[in-house]
C-alpha cells in the first residue's frame, strides 16, 4: 500500500542536538532530494516522497543524469549517477521491481566488453565536470563503480543476467588488489558486504584489511593526521577514517579497526560537524555550487553513520 501523508508523522528532534541544527542546515541548503532523505531517516517522513524526488533526475535512457552526482552535470546519463540512484532506493527500501529493472537495462547498455561499468561515460563530454574526473572515448570497466552497483543488487536480491559477468569482473578486480586507493577499497567492501559466497567474501575483506592497515590507507589516530599520506590525486586533507571503510557495525570492514579505533573515528565524524550544523566535504572543491549541494548528502551520512553505532544525534 502507498504510504499516505499521515503514516509517518514529522518528528521534530531535541532543539540544539545535532540532529536539530544537521535538520536547519539541510532545509536551508539542500535539494529537495537531501530534503526528502533527511525527512525520511530523521523526522519519519516517506518513502514516496523520496522516490518521487529522486525520478526527477531519471533520464529517457532508464539511467539517472541531471547532476545527482553533482560533480558531474548536464543532462547525460552516467553510471556514477545510476549507482547514487541504487543507494537512494536502498535506503529506503525500494531496490526491487520494475524500477530496477529498467536500471538493470540500462547497465547493460552502458557496460564494457567485459560486462562492467565505466565510471564515465564520453557522453559527458561538453558538459561541466570536475577536473579530477577524466572523460575518454574508451573508458575501461572500474571496480569503483561496479562494486557498489553489483553490491546493492545482490543485496536487494534482484536477479539479471546483466550480473554474472558483473559479478564476476567485482570477484577478479578485489582478488587482483594490490596497490590501492580509499575509494577504491570503499567500493570493494560495498561489493564484498552483499557478495552471495560468503566465504570468499570473508577471506577477500580479511586480505584487505591487511592491506588498508600495511598501505595506511585509514587514518587511526585522528589527532596526528600528519602521520597518514594522502593518496596522489586526493586534496590536502582528504584522509579516510574507518567509519568511511565500516559505515555500519556489520561491514566486513568493521573487524578491520579495533574498538579503540573505531570509537576514536566515530568522535572524529561526531566533532567534525560545523557551526552551520552541516558536515564539510574532504575531496577537493572545483565550484561553489557543487560544494553547496554535496554537503548536504554528506551531513545526512554521517548522520546515519552515527546512529548504526548507537552514537546519540538527537
Amino acid at each position: 500500500m502507498a504510504e499516505t501523508g499521515a503514516s509517518r508523522l514529522p518528528q521534530k528532534p531535541p532543539a540544539h542536538s545535532p540532529l536539530a541544527r544537521a535538520e536547519h542546515f539541510v532545509w536551508l541548503t539542500a535539494r529537495v532530494l537531501e530534503q526528502r532523505r533527511f525527512a525520511y531517516h530523521f523526522l519519519g517522513g516517506g518513502a514516496d516522497a523520496v522516490e518521487t524526488a529522486l525520478a526527477a533526475y531519471r533520464s529517457d535512457d532508464d539511467g539517472y543524469g541531471h547532476a545527482l552526482e553533482p560533480d558531474l552535470r548536464g543532462p547525460v546519463s552516467q553510471p556514477l549517477h545510476t549507482a547514487h540512484a541504487l543507494r537512494v532506493l536502498d535506503s529506503i527500501g525500494r531496490c526491487g521491481g520494475q524500477r530496477v529493472e529498467r536500471v538493470c537495462r540500462y547497465l547493460t547498455s552502458v557496460s564494457t566488453a567485459d560486462g562492467a561499468l565505466p565510471a564515465v561515460r564520453p557522453s559527458q563530454r561538453g558538459y561541466p565536470a570536475a577536473p579530477f574526473v577524466p572523460v575518454v572515448d574508451d573508458p575501461p570497466s572500474e571496480l569503483l563503480a561496479t562494486g557498489p552497483v553489483v553490491g546493492l543488487l545482490h543485496r536487494n536480491e534482484v536477479w539479471n543476467a546483466w550480473l554474472f559477468r558483473a559479478t564476476d569482473f567485482c570477484w577478479q578486480a578485489v582478488e587482483s588488489l594490490e596497490k590501492s586507493h580509499p575509494y577504491e577499497i570503499e567500493a570493494a567492501v560495498a561489493f564484498l558486504d552483499s557478495a552471495t559466497d560468503r566465504p570468499r567474501a570473508q577471506a577477500n575483506a580479511d586480505r584487505l584489511g591487511r592491506l588498508v592497515r600495511e598501505q595506511r590507507l585509514a587514518a587511526l589516530d585522528p589527532g596526528r593526521l600528519e602521520a597518514y599520506p594522502v593518496a596522489p590525486g586526493y586534496a590536502p586533507g582528504e584522509h579516510h577514517f574507518p567509519h568511511d571503510y565500516a559505515r555500519t557495525p556489520d561491514s566486513l570492514a568493521r573487524a578491520w579497526f579495533t574498538d579503540e579505533e573505531m570509537a576514536r573515528s566515530l568522535d572524529h565524524l561526531a566533532d567534525d560537524q560545523q557551526e552551520d550544523g552541516g558536515w564539510p566535504i574532504r575531496w577537493r572543491q572545483w565550484a561553489p555550487g557543487t560544494a553547496l549541494e554535496c554537503r548536504p548528502m554528506v551531513t545526512v551520512e554521517a548522520l546515519r553513520t552515527l546512529r548504526a553505532y548507537g552514537r546519540a544525534i538527537g
